[in-house]
């Protein structure tokens, strides 16, 4: 077992943090042409600066630049490989009570990895966040979220690839080349954001799958070998995490279903040393599909508390859904965080920042009191 992960803290968090204020308005001078690219920059460094000693005064030890430089959690990355572009849509993606921006990635040639400019975003990060008790961690989109992409077997695809199959087997490879790319810069700790796992947990989801011109109970397989196949190439001292939910946006969420209908892949199949599993609500399920967990070195991060609303959940009725959680797979492997990022995209869920440094604190405190 890599060192990091035997020694990772009780809590942790997911990643994205909500924008300050000024890197929003930065961002929107920047698209108007009023700012340079090189000032923009500069003001994002600015606040990721002050976002690493933040995250550092209230306890976190894994550390990450809020995704402050990113206008979506999975677009901005995606785009930035070769033979991927974000492309303006006819209408955004439905959640619960909202629909997002209009926008979606498209496939426009063959997808290489070739100097990310994400890179230079993780280089600046871990120098900022130095060496001395805590890790700067990077996340990307996990290589499944492809799935979701505009003209999905359009002729225009087909000039490219005729099959997903085909796909993926040169986005896996960019995805080898990504993880050994961060390695190289320093990075020991690398996260994969992956909502598409939520495909499969209720028939309404597993329906969309087929008006793809897709099989869920096949395309689950593909999933899992797309996993696999990138975390092969990991280093030993090097942390491969997870993260799944049900979408996050505006507080609002895409999807519903407990997790078994993957349970027997997702928790025991995959090659991560970890999983952060969003447990906030009834529309995750209960713990029982943890049962499927056979490997003793398997870290399972809690979601249990919400990024969506600003109240503070009781510590008693979490420290109770932990232990409940426990019965299902050892406490030692168990550990708390929220169930999301608070800022999926720029616009960020329903809270202040006030609020959201009051989570992150609530977590922690949980965490030292459920682990004494």
């Amino acid at each position: 077992m890599s060192t990091i992960v035997s020694t990772l803290p009780r809590f942790d968090h997911v990643g994205s943090f909500l924008r300050p204020q000024r890197i929003k308005e930065a961002r929107k001078q920047y698209a108007e042409g009023s700012i340079t690219s090189e000032e923009l920059t500069n003001i994002e460094n600015e606040e990721i600066t002050k976002l690493v000693t933040k995250q550092k005064e209230v306890g976190l030890k894994t550390i990450t630049d809020g995704e402050f430089r990113r206008g979506w959690w999975h677009f901005d990355y995606l785009a930035g490989l070769e033979g991927i572009e974000v492309v303006e849509t006819e209408r955004g993606v439905p959640f619960h009570d909202v629909e997002t921006s209009a926008f979606n990635i498209q496939i426009n040639g063959k997808i290489k990895f070739n100097n990310h400019y994400m890179l230079e975003h993780f280089r600046f990060l871990n120098e900022v966040v130095g060496n001395e008790g805590h890790i700067a961690k990077m996340i990307i989109p996990s290589p499944n979220m492809i799935f979701f992409r505009e003209g999905i077997g359009s002729d225009f695809e087909k000039q490219f690839y005729s099959s997903l199959e085909e796909i993926y087997v040169d986005l896996i490879q960019a995805y080898k080349d990504a993880v050994i790319a961060f390695y190289d810069e320093g990075c020991r700790y690398l996260q994969l954001d992956d909502t598409a796992w939520a495909l499969f947990f209720d028939e309404s989801s597993r329906n969309l799958v087929r008006a793809f011109g897709s099989d869920p109970d096949e395309l689950i397989h593909q999933f899992k070998h797309a996993v696999n196949e990138v975390t092969s190439v990991k280093p030993d001292d090097m942390v491969m995490t997870m993260h799944i939910c049900r979408g996050n946006y505006k507080s609002s969420y895409a999807s519903s279903g407990s997790y078994d209908g993957a349970s027997e892949i997702i928790f025991g199949q995959l090659n991560l040393d970890g999983l952060f599993l969003e447990f906030d609500d009834s529309r995750s399920g209960g713990f029982e599909p943890l049962r499927h967990i056979k490997r003793s070195d398997l870290h399972v991060v809690l979601g249990l508390i919400t990024t969506k609303t600003p109240s503070l959940e009781d510590a008693d009725a979490i420290k109770a859904r932990i232990n409940e959680a426990a019965q299902y797979v050892s406490l030692d492997q168990l550990h708390l965080s929220p169930q999301c990022g608070f800022a999926s995209t720029e616009e960020g869920n329903l809270l202040t920042e006030e609020e959201q440094w009051a989570k992150v604190r609530h977590v922690i405190d949980i965490a030292n009191s459920a682990w004494k």
